[in-house]
């Protein structure tokens, strides 16, 4: 018997490599999902400026970073950059007319709220895209929508947002149509294949660790090449061994195995150079 449905997930025509220098930007999803990421040694950078929940701040971001030069890829490799967006509805500074992407406890009638269009949606994110590429010709981009309702828009107001973004993103890879902008189904994933409260904190909108953890395994069972699972098996009982809180941490046999651990962790280093 089948008590699921699960999501199918085509194969991806590319594979994320060890320790490849990301990009993390978007809704506190892609906090969550990133945070794994540098866990596991990625090159990752995650939300440099605070959560952007719309694609208009998920371009503000890549501008920053564009112009203060710190985006974090390389011209000599692959790269991927995660755009996960959480909402349609974004914050206009009256006095500027600039969309605003904290509105930093100021008060709301200093401020107009609207809904982006699936366009406006669409033009932020691919412009984010070309000003990526632009200089990094080599990076490959995946766009996701957070499973993460919002009960202040009303479950109907957060369901359309959530259209709105899913129709802005499947315009945006159609566009570009090369393979190498790509979609990945977080929000069916909650919604479609775990479908169960037990998958949801407290607040029954945000997911729970576990949902974050099969999202990321599915992410890890399509875009990770066979080096990065092979590196993982490397890195994962070094990470244990390295996380261990011993009883008698001033022992014989834990500073033994603690020299060791250390050791394996600098040939892995040496041999990957990642960061610390």
């Amino acid at each position: 018997m089948q008590f699921t449905t699960p999501v199918t997930i085509a194969p991806s025509p590319w594979q994320i490599e060890p320790c490849e220098r990301m990009l993390f930007v978007g809704s506190c999803f892609a906090d969550n999902i990133g945070r794994r990421f540098k866990e596991e040694k990625f090159r990752a950078i995650v939300n440099p400026f605070g959560v952007m929940y719309n694609p208009v701040s998920v371009l503000h971001t890549v501008r920053r970073l564009s112009d203060a030069g710190q985006l974090p890829f390389s011209t000599d490799e692959p790269g991927t950059a995660v755009f996960t967006l959480g909402t349609n509805h974004v914050y206009r500074l009256i006095a500027t007319g600039e969309i605003v992407d904290n509105c930093q406890k100021r008060p709301q009638k200093l401020f107009h709220e609207e809904l982006l269009t699936v366009e406006q949606c669409a033009e932020a994110l691919s412009e984010a895209i070309r000003l990526i590429r632009s200089a990094f010709p080599k990076t490959r981009f995946l766009l996701t929508v957070s499973p993460i309702r919002y009960r202040k828009y009303g479950y109907h107001g957060s369901q359309l947002s959530k259209a709105t973004l899913l129709l802005a993103v499947d315009q945006v890879v159609k566009a570009f149509d090369d393979q190498t902008v790509a979609y990945f189904p977080s929000y069916e994933i909650v919604n479609d294949e775990l479908r169960d409260y037990r998958f949801y904190q407290e607040d029954m909108l945000h997911p729970t660790d576990q949902a974050v953890s099969y999202i990321y395994e599915r992410l890890s069972e399509t875009y990770f090449s066979p080096a990065t699972l092979h590196f993982l098996e490397q890195w994962h009982p070094i990470r244990k061994a390295l996380e261990h809180r011993p009883f008698n941490p001033q022992s014989a046999e834990y500073q033994q195995f603690l020299r060791k651990a250390k050791e394996d962790y600098k040939v892995l280093k040496d041999k990957y150079h990642f960061e610390e």
